[in-house]
């Protein structure tokens, strides 16, 4: 069985929004900033008037690697894509890639079913 990402009590809320299947960031009621990981404080101003507020989905490709060796859990996916991805919003963050990775290729959020969780990844974006 694939490994599930463990929330923690400043990740658990983002989490419980991908299991809905949606995609919500942080966002600092200060600054107007929206940043990755999830966290108490923002980090650009740091005041704690943050709130997870929707966002597009839609992201852009900066770096990715081919993994040709498995981590525990994904023997049968090899080789799998793992990538760095800029939302239009700002924030970068790691995600699983499906599909040809491109880089500064555009790309659109979906959420992939893991038993009763769902886990966020990437793929081309439609039209």
């Amino acid at each position: 069985m694939k490994p599930l990402p463990l929330p923690t009590p400043d990740t658990a809320a983002f989490f419980a929004a991908v299991d809905a299947g949606e995609l919500k960031v942080p966002r600092c009621g200060a600054c107007g900033g929206f940043f990755l990981y999830p966290r108490a404080y923002c980090p650009a101003c740091t005041s704690d008037q943050v709130t997870l507020e929707p966002v597009s989905g839609r992201a852009t490709l900066e770096s990715y690697v081919i993994n040709h060796r498995a981590a525990p859990g994904f023997e049968d996916d090899v080789p799998y894509v793992v990538g760095v991805v800029r939302l239009a919003e700002g924030p970068t963050l790691f995600a699983g890639i499906a599909g040809e990775p491109v880089i500064d290729g555009e790309l659109e959020a979906f959420f992939e079913a893991r038993g009763e969780r769902k886990v966020l990844r990437f793929r081309k974006a439609a039209g």
